[in-house]
């Protein structure tokens, strides 16, 4: 490091503090950067989304829906997905599917769905498997437990 390479950190090129109303030397005296006289220049300047006394806007567009914060975010996989990303014989746990990238960690739960055909067997450890999902793991000889 050298002095003609010294650079501020990004983003601290200027101060967010710097002292206003302090004269014209200053560069920020007069007015202290907020122009002449009017609301905005005086103390107890109205807050962020007010509208002068007007209904506000997001008071004014229709609310809808809501979110159910009870609600539980089951991921879905098809049992042609397991068949393309594992050899026969395999376990599949959820944890393996997180570490693997085929899944993120932000779900409730595992639901394995029926698309698709299965050749390969395997043991599958999920929350929930769909009818005919539980069938085709067990046609061709595997397990499906239940977590």
């Amino acid at each position: 490091m050298e002095l003609h390479n010294l650079r501020p950190a990004e983003g601290m090129k200027h101060k967010a503090n710097f002292r206003r109303g302090r004269g014209h030397g200053s560069g920020n005296g007069k007015t202290a950067g907020y122009g002449h006289k009017g609301q905005k220049a005086r103390s107890g300047a109205p807050r962020l989304g007010f509208e002068g006394g007007q209904m506000p806007l997001y008071r004014r567009i229709p609310k809808r829906g809501f979110r159910d914060p009870n609600s539980k975010k089951i991921v879905s996989l098809n049992v042609c997905d397991l068949e393309k990303f594992y050899e026969d014989g395999a376990e599949i746990r959820p944890e393996d599917l997180i570490e693997r990238g085929i899944l993120k960690d932000t779900y409730d739960g595992l639901k394995i769905l029926g698309n698709g055909e299965l050749t390969k067997k395997f043991t599958v450890y999920a929350n929930a498997y769909s009818a005919s999902a539980k069938e085709k793991i067990e046609a061709v000889g595997g397990k499906a437990e239940v977590i």
